[in-house]
């Protein structure tokens, strides 16, 4: 086995995919949808600009996942709401030995992918986690523009022994990354995660409208972070009972792109690659779907595994199913899709590994 294979050619993904052409590595481009890679194809080289500036060769752009059985480590980044449908269709190409890396995974997303290769017959592999390391947008059918790139970020797996085997591997190409102590504290520092929905709430009449707003930058308040600081309250709580803990949000936002505020209000205004990112114009967008399904859902389901409340994200998941007609509880990440249902609070924290005398459950 050879190269790395890159399976996502949306912003992320082609940003990653040049990072690592230009480190010199053999990288191979996987999409459903070749026109909208057409540039890419057609020369077999990205065009970066931004952040990330230059010309960065691939050895293939193909929308033939076969391929991948000869890749040595494959990564995923789609969006996570696929990841079911992506493992069904890379099962029966991967072989033994071979590493998975999944790109803004979520809220264990390195678990569902693991549980769904298994289920589709797949042979054992590694599957490790990291965030989306990269601010980034297409740039026509040739290339990508780079906003920034975080300066740090965590690795978990779908097993701490795959973690152990391939986190050498992954801070060798990515030196931000630090390990995490379990998916729960990888998937719960995803800044996005805890923010987006929060903010398009406050903001729903503005988007629902289709009216122009700038996310980070527009879309925050006093108020606004009111409701973002209860949701992060709520995320360290179901933190703390899985053996992990959250830096605060400000602390984060300073690692990732380096804006030593004070205040989340004042931090939010100054990270300057999201100065410019625009609010969604409809409430079907992933900034809403993909972090309720993929983060708050299965948040909520590990929160009533430990009696730990979570009454805003409880309320924001009920609201959003109401105004966009989906049952985000039954359609979005659940146990069952991790393979937990009905281990209860003490076999998943037995399942992620966490020791003795560091998990802290609700009364």
């Amino acid at each position: 086995m050879d190269g790395i294979g890159v399976v996502g050619a949306g912003g992320e993904g082609r940003a990653v995919a040049a990072h690592l052409a230009a480190r010199g590595l053999p990288v191979h481009l996987y999409t459903r949808d070749l026109a909208a890679v057409a540039g890419i194809a057609r020369r077999r080289e990205i065009v970066a600009r931004g952040a990330l500036e230059g010309r960065f060769p691939l050895r293939e752009v193909t929308s033939d996942p076969a391929g991948l059985g000869g890749r040595a480590v494959v990564l995923i980044a789609t969006v996570t709401t696929a990841y079911p449908e992506v493992a069904a269709r890379l099962a029966p190409h991967l072989r033994a030995g071979q590493v998975v890396v999944l790109f803004s995974s979520k809220l264990c997303g390195s678990v569902e992918f693991a549980h769904a290769l298994a289920a589709a017959g797949a042979p054992e592999v590694d599957v490790v986690e990291t965030d989306a390391l990269f601010a980034a947008r297409p740039a026509g059918t040739d290339g990508v523009t780079v906003l920034g790139a975080k300066g740090w970020n965590l690795i978990s797996g779908s097993t701490p022994d795959a973690v152990a085997r391939q986190a050498g591997l992954l801070r060798e190409w990515f030196p931000m990354l630090e390990i995490a102590r379990n998916p729960v504290e990888r998937g719960l520092h995803d800044f996005g995660a805890v923010a987006h929905v929060p903010i398009a709430l406050a903001n729903l009449g503005t988007i629902d409208r289709a009216e122009e707003l700038l996310f980070y930058v527009d879309g925050v308040s006093a108020r606004t972070i009111a409701l973002l600081e209860r949701t992060e309250a709520e995320f360290a709580l179901v933190a703390r009972a899985y053996g992990a803990r959250l830096m605060p949000m400000t602390e984060v936002l300073d690692r990732y792109y380096g804006c030593p505020a004070t205040t989340l209000l004042d931090a939010l205004r100054t990270v300057e690659p999201y100065r410019t990112i625009a609010a969604p114009t409809s409430l079907d967008h992933r900034f809403l779907t993909e972090d309720i399904r993929s983060t708050l859902v299965p948040l909520q389901a590990l929160a009533r595994c430990a009696g730990v409340a979570t009454p805003v994200v409880d309320a924001a998941i009920t609201i959003m199913s109401v105004l966009g007609g989906e049952d985000f509880r039954r359609t979005g990440r659940t146990l069952g899709r991790l393979g937990w249902e009905g281990l209860g609070h003490e076999g998943i924290v037995r399942r992620l590994g966490v020791g003795d005398g560091v998990v802290e459950r609700a009364a």
